[in-house]
Order: structure tokens, then sequence, then C-alpha cells
């Protein structure tokens, strides 16, 4: 088949952000260490320049290219913005990190970089091969990234930990597509839905495949009882690694179960349903009861992500536009709130001393009433407390679960909502009733408490008109 240049101007921001990460590689090479802010700025320009290069290409109906391997859609669009725009806020607060602890090496931008785009990659996926190719571009940077710190034993470890789990899973993903492939003859998401809905399918290999399958997006997710790998990555990696892997990534995997659920197997809904119902339950319960026992904040907000996959289950399951559209609309404000909380984590960091516990938080209102209003912001919008953004995620989630009869669900996502936010509440009793530890000042660049003030905003302005992102990403879907 001759090559059709057209294709190019389809992947016009996968190749921009490609030939920029490059740039930052090679530049980097020559910048010295008291310059590395060179590499930082490259980094951020890199991200905006593919965020342009998005917005010149997006918009209008689908487009299949590639022999359908890749595709940009309405939801590709607005999936691909939120990553580019939550991983700039990420790079921001890291920088300060990495200043602070002496870890500022142009390998955390490049890696980052590189994992940014298998996230873009995942998201336009319209074929098996994509999907693996862009996962398994993320997940070995990842990898690299949560042993950033060299002389962390704990780092080494939790890499070790992740790779190896992550490994299995791939591989279980692996066989459950060549499975589905076996069976329909198809490995494109369209013929593969177009051989599903013929119906000339060996069922049994079909349903062992979709078993697979299931579990390898559970364990990307971190859902219960594929989370192992979770609060030991979150608390042995550098906290701007933690900051990295508990926002954008969620995005991705939410891409990750779209394409593959429901625009590939979409018509084994009842099949892949019942086995998100029992992930969804599973990660509420254990995801909201373990993190009540964490004293380290990393591990509970760990616990806590595991919790909130349980909601974006719940939407993905309810099988309609409704609840797809709550999903997204949890997913991309989860990541958003998931950057604000660790990012003033990151903030309360100095030389020598990395925040992790929840008692360095004692008395934050009394050092920096900002930084405690800031994270006041995050916690009671993972909370679900009025008028933060998470409320209406959770509300657009249960009403989605009610309005296909599954109003037992929504009862238990209630019931563990309500005993999860006894430990947010936790932290926002420590901020202000406690008296702190030390009376040492807290400083931060401009920019970044610019960024942070950004983020803390968007989390409360969505709040109060939700509709204004849910109206766009219902668009995304038809609905």
């Amino acid at each position: 088949m001759a090559f059709d240049s057209n294709n190019l101007i389809v992947v016009l921001p996968e190749i921009v952000l490609l030939t920029a990460t490059s740039i930052v590689l090679v530049v980097d090479l020559f910048v010295k260490d008291e310059r590395r802010a060179l590499t930082y700025g490259l980094t951020l320009f890199s991200l905006v320049a593919t965020l342009a290069a998005l917005g010149v290409t997006g918009g209008g109906g689908e487009q299949h290219v590639f022999d359908g391997n890749f595709v940009r859609d309405p939801m590709a669009d607005v999936l691909k913005a939120s990553i580019l725009v939550i991983s700039l806020a990420v790079f921001v607060y890291a920088y300060d990190f990495l200043n602070v602890h002496r870890m500022m090496r142009g390998e955390f931008f490049t890696l980052g970089l590189f994992a940014v785009l298998g996230m873009l990659v995942m998201v336009s996926a319209d074929s098996f091969l994509t999907v693996y190719l862009g996962l398994e571009l993320q997940a070995l940077c990842l990898y690299a990234l949560v042993a950033f710190d060299r002389d962390s034993k704990q780092g080494a470890e939790a890499a070790m930990k992740y790779f190896v789990l992550g490994a299995l899973a791939s591989g279980m993903l692996l066989y459950g597509i060549s499975m589905i492939y076996g069976a329909t003859g198809a490995i494109d998401f369209p013929s593969v839905n177009a051989a599903l809905s013929g119906g000339d399918v060996d069922k049994v290999v079909l349903v062992f495949g979709l078993v697979f399958v299931v579990i390898g997006i559970a364990f990307k997710f971190g859902a219960v009882p594929f989370h192992m790998w979770a609060p030991d990555i979150y608390q042995g990696a550098p906290t701007a690694v933690t900051l990295f892997i508990g926002s954008t990534p969620k995005i991705a995997a939410f891409a990750l179960a779209m394409r593959i659920l429901v625009d590939g197997l979409g018509t084994l809904h009842a099949d892949w349903q019942g086995m998100l119902v029992i992930l969804a339950v599973l990660s509420l319960g254990l995801g909201n009861i373990a993190a009540i026992a964490q004293q380290n904040i990393k591990r509970m907000l760990a616990y806590s992500t595991i919790s909130h996959v349980g909601f974006i289950f719940l939407g993905l399951l309810a099988g309609s536009d409704d609840g797809y559209t709550a999903a997204m609309f949890y997913a991309v404000t989860y990541a958003a709130t998931a950057a604000a909380a660790f990012g003033t984590l990151i903030l309360l960091n100095r030389d020598g001393f990395e925040a992790a516990e929840l008692h360095d938080l004692k008395g934050l209102n009394e050092r920096s009433p900002w930084f405690a209003a800031m994270m006041l912001i995050a916690m009671f919008s993972m909370a679900g407390v009025p008028p933060m953004v998470g409320f209406f995620a959770k509300l657009f989630v249960l009403d989605a679960v009610i309005s296909v009869g599954m109003t037992w669900l929504a009862v238990v996502a209630v019931f563990f909502s309500v005993i999860g936010a006894f430990y947010y509440l936790r932290i926002v009793k420590l901020m202000y009733f406690d008296k702190p530890l030390d009376e040492i000042p807290l400083e931060m660049a401009r920019g970044t408490r610019a960024v942070l003030t950004v983020n803390g905003v968007a989390i409360l302005l969505f709040g109060m008109f939700p509709m204004l992102l849910l109206g766009t990403l219902s668009g995304t879907l038809g609905g």
C-alpha cells in the first residue's frame, strides 16, 4: 500500500513531542549541572509546542490512519490536552523537588517526556498493537523513574517490584490479546468489533482472552486485587516521581480501557461488566479501609487512588454514554486533584528533609495559610465535599450507575466514600487544629506558586460550574 503523507498530519502532536524530546536529550548532554534549568525550560516548551500542534490538528470527526492502527477523534483530542496540561503542572512542581534534593538531572525530564508520548499513543490507539506499543513506552520510562534516586535502597526495591509485576501484567495482557486475535482473526478494534458482531467466533477462547485483558487493564489502574504494587511504589519513589505516576497515567489508563473494552470489545459488555463490578467493589472497600491505617501520606494517597479507581470502573461498567462521560470526567478531575495534593506535599520539602508522614502536615495553617488552603481544596475534592469538583465527579458516576438499574452498587460506593472521608478530614484536622512541629518558613518560586494556585482554583471552579468541563467531555462521545 502506498504511503499517504496526510497520515502525518494526524500524528503531528506525537511527532512534535518525539522531536522535541530528542532535542532535549541531546542538548542536555552539553549542559552543565548549574545550567540544568535550560533542560527544564525546553521540557516545558516541548509540552506547549505539542499542545499547540494538537490545537492545529484537532477538531472535526474521526480519522483512522496507518491501516487502522491510529485514530484521532474528539475523545482523543480532549484526553491528550488534559494529559499535556496536567503534565506541565507536574514538571513545574517536580522542578523545586529536584533542586532541593540535588537530583536535577536531565534524565528525569527526558524519561518523563517519553512517558507522556506513550500516553498520547495509548489515547489514540485503534488496535491492540498500538495499545501495547504506547503502554510499554510509558511503563519502561516509569520503571526507570521510580529508581531515579540512585542512593535510595527503598527506591531501587520499589522499582524492581514495579518492573517484575509490570512485566507479569504486560504478559497477561499480551496473552489475552493473542487469544482474542486467534478467536476473531483481527487486531484493529473496528475489525474485532465487527467479527464479534458477526457471531462466528470461538466463545470459549474469546472469554479466556477477555479475562486476561481485563487483568492487564486492572493492573495498570492499580485495582484490587492487582494493586499490590501501588503502595510500595508510591512510598519508595521520590515524591516528584510519585506525583507523576499518581496523576496523568490515570487518564491514559482510562483511554486504554475505553479503546479496548468499548471500541474493541463492546459487544461483550455483559461479560466484562461483571468483572468490573467485582474489581470496583473490592477497590472501593480495600482502598478506603486500608488508607485509614496509613501514617505515611504517600501510602495513604496510594490506597486513596485505588478507591478512586473503583469509581472510574463504576462509570465504565454502566455501559452508557453517560457512564463513559462520567468516568472520563472522574479520571481527568482526579488527575488534576492528585497533582495539586502531591504538588503541595513537594513544596513542604527542604534540603535534607522530605515530607512523607502525616505528622509533617501538623500546624501547616500556622506556617502558611496558602499552602494549607491548597491542600484543603485537594483533600475536600477527593473526599467528595461540595463545592469541589470531586463531589460532582462522584455524583455523575453514581447517577450513571443508578440509571442502568444498579442502585445497590451506588449504595456500596456511597458507604465506602463515607468511610474514606475520615482519612481526608484527618489531614485537614492536622493542618488546622494541631501545633506545628517546627517553625521553619516555607518558600517557593513565584512560578510554582502561580501554577499551584491555578490548579487549586480549577478544582474549585469546575466544582462550582461542572458543566463547563462535563459538556466538553460529553460532546466527545456524542452524548
